[in-house]
């Protein structure tokens, strides 16, 4: 069996080489392996599918804070109003 590079593969499905690695890595590329820091990557081998991306984020505010809480996501806009409501809450005493 012939294998190629990280390198030739990237260059073979128009992808970084970065994402080769991470292919590898999560063993996504049949017959990858590693050779102490290096892949190798079977000739034969077929680029993987791009995994399917979350559906568009909601426009209206109900259903964005839902998905937000639900997620318990830090920095978006649940977690902001948290912070404030708790803020002037206490603030108010």
């Amino acid at each position: 069996m012939d294998y190629i590079s990280v390198s030739q593969a990237a260059e073979k499905w128009g992808v970084s080489e970065r994402s080769i690695r991470n292919y590898c890595q999560h063993g996504r590329i049949v017959g990858a392996v590693l050779n102490g820091h290096s892949w190798l990557i079977p000739e034969s081998a077929v680029k993987p599918d791009r995994k399917k991306r979350q559906g568009k984020v909601p426009d209206d505010l109900l259903s964005r804070l839902r998905i937000e809480k639900e997620a318990g996501m830090t920095g978006g806009i649940y977690h902001k109003i948290q912070i404030e409501l708790t803020y002037n809450s206490n603030h108010s005493s």
